[in-house]
C-alpha cells in the first residue's frame, strides 16, 4: 500500500522512522515512487525503501526567501576578476528541492556561496557552457581560450580564474598553456572535488586562495587546488605539468617532475617555491586557439597488438605511445611492433613517445630496445605528460605550416610553454 506523508515537504528537515530506527536530514525530491531520499547532515544523499518508512516527522519547514535580491554591489576600488564558469562541482550549488545541482553563473549566486571572495575583489562572469569535465572537447578547450584572451587584453582585469570540473582539468590547463602563449596576467584553473553543501567541501578554500593566486605577480596558467588533505594551503602548479592523482583526494592534483610554483594560504599569504616564473606585465596577449582533433593516445601493455597502429594510420595524423619505463613497446617475437611502426611512419602517421610512469623521463639511450625505437622514428619526448604530449601534439598540427615530419618534430621538441624539464631534481617529489 503506497503511504503519502503528506505533511512533509520537498526541502522540509524531518525525521524519519525506518524500521523502527530514526534519521534526520533534509527530504529531497525523488524520482522513484517507492524511494524516500534524504539528504543527511553530513552531505550525503541516501535512499530508503517507501515500504520501510512508517512515519516522516517535519523538524523545521524549509524556509521560503521573499525578500527581493538586491544584488552585488560593485565596489569600483577593488580589483576586477574575470571568472569564467564551465562547470564541475565547483561551479554548482545544491537545489534542496531537487537533491541536484544548478550552476553558479552570476555574481549574486556568487556572492550567496562564497561571500568572503568579494572582500578580496570584484568579479566578472561569463559562462560559454556547462558542462562535467569528462565531456568537454577541443572546440570547448577553443572558447575558453578565446574568453581567457579577451579578458587578458582587457586593462580594467587583474586575472583570470576558470572553473572546471576535475576529471580533465589537466588536459584544459595544457591547452590555455600552448594556445594562449606569453601570458601578462595570471590564468588559474581551480576545482572541488567534494560539493559545497558537505562540510568536508574544498570549493571555499581552492577559490578564496585562486583569487588571491589570480591578484598575485605569477603571470602562468596554473591550477590552484589543495596541498593537503587538510584545510591549510593550496599549491599553485603548473597547469601543463601537473595531473590528478587520486579520484577522491581534495589534493589529488600533484606537480609532475618540477616544484609546485609557490604555496598560498586563504589570508594572501604566498610562499614562492620557483622563481622561474613569468611576471605581470603589460604586453598583449596573442591568443593562438587552434587544434587538430586527429591525433590519439595509447598505453602499451603486455597484451598490445601491433596491429592497432593500422587503425591510428587510417584515423590520425598523429600519436603519442604511452611507452612502458623509459619509453618501451614489445619489440621480440610475435608481437614485435617494429615492423609496423615502421609501416604506420611510412604511411603518413607521426609517432611520439611518453612515458607510463608519469614521473621520470623517457630516454632511448638507456636499453637496446629504446635505440630500436628511436631508429625506427618515433620521436622520444623526454619528460612531457603523456596527456600534455597530445595536447601539444594537436595544437601544433593545428598550423599548416608546422605539419610535417620534420617540422612537427622541431616544434614537439621545442620547449614552448616549460612543458620539458632539463633537469629532474632529486628532491622532485617532495612538496
Amino acid at each position: 500500500m503506497k503511504k503519502s506523508f503528506k505533511k512533509a515537504k520537498v526541502g522540509d528537515e524531518v525525521e524519519v522512522i525506518v524500521n523502527g530506527k530514526s534519521e534526520n536530514g533534509r527530504l529531497l525530491e525523488s524520482y522513484d515512487v517507492g524511494v524516500v531520499l534524504l539528504k543527511l547532515e553530513n552531505g550525503y544523499n541516501v535512499g530508503f525503501k517507501r515500504e520501510d518508512v512508517s512515519e516522516i516527522k517535519v523538524v523545521r519547514e524549509r524556509k521560503v526567501d521573499s525578500k527581493k535580491d538586491e544584488g552585488v554591489k560593485v565596489s569600483g576600488r577593488k580589483p576586477v576578476i574575470e571568472m569564467i564558469v564551465t562547470g564541475g562541482t565547483i561551479s554548482s550549488k545544491l537545489d534542496s528541492s531537487t537533491g541536484g545541482v544548478e550552476g553558479l553563473i552570476d555574481n549574486n549566486e556568487l556572492l550567496k556561496m562564497y561571500p568572503e571572495i568579494f572582500e578580496i575583489a570584484d568579479f566578472r562572469i561569463k559562462s560559454p557552457f556547462m558542462k562535467v569535465s569528462e565531456n568537454m572537447t577541443p572546440v570547448d578547450w577553443i572558447k575558453i581560450a578565446k574568453l581567457v584572451g579577451k579578458a587578458l587584453n582587457d586593462p580594467g582585469v587583474k586575472g583570470v580564474i576558470v572553473s572546471h570540473g576535475t576529471d580533465t582539468l589537466h588536459y584544459t590547463a595544457s591547452a590555455l598553456s600552448f594556445m594562449l602563449g606569453k601570458l601578462n596576467k595570471p590564468v588559474v584553473l581551480t576545482y572541488s572535488q567534494r560539493s559545497s553543501d558537505r562540510g568536508s567541501s574544498d570549493a571555499r578554500m581552492n577559490l578564496i586562495c585562486s583569487v588571491r593566486a589570480a591578484l598575485s605577480d605569477v603571470s602562468e596558467v596554473m591550477l590552484v587546488g589543495h596541498a593537503t588533505i587538510n584545510d591549510d594551503y593550496c599549491f599553485m602548479l603548473q597547469g601543463n605539468k601537473c595531473r590528478k592523482l587520486h579520484s577522491s583526494r581534495r589534493d589529488t592534483f600533484r606537480p609532475v617532475n618540477c616544484k609546485p610554483y609557490g604555496k598560498i594560504w586563504p589570508d594572501g599569504k604566498m610562499e614562492m617555491i620557483r622563481n622561474d616564473y613569468r611576471k605581470r606585465n603589460k604586453n598583449e596577449v596573442e591568443v593562438d586557439a587552434v587544434f587538430d582533433p586527429k591525433v590519439g593516445l595509447f598505453k602499451a601493455h603486455p597484451a598490445s597488438n601491433p596491429s592497432i597502429l593500422d587503425y591510428y594510420k587510417k584515423n590520425c595524423k598523429g600519436l603519442v605511445i604511452e611507452g612502458t619505463g623509459f619509453g618501451h613497446v614489445i619489440t621480440e617475437g610475435k608481437s614485435n611492433w617494429l615492423p609496423k611502426l615502421k609501416e604506420a611512419m611510412g604511411k603518413g602517421l607521426l609517432i611520439y613517445m611518453a612515458s607510463q610512469t608519469i614521473f621520470g623521463r623517457v630516454d632511448s639511450y638507456v636499453y637496446s630496445p629504446g635505440r630500436k625505437i628511436a631508429d625506427s622514428g618515433v620521436v622520444f619526448l623526454g619528460d612531457m605528460l603523456s596527456e600534455t604530449a597530445l595536447v601539444k601534439l594537436g595544437w601544433v598540427l593545428g598550423h599548416k605550416d608546422w605539419r610535417g615530419s620534420v617540422s612537427t618534430k622541431l616544434k614537439m621538441l621545442e620547449n614552448v610553454s616549460g612543458e620539458f624539464n632539463d633537469r629532474l631534481d632529486e628532491g622532485f617529489l617532495e612538496m
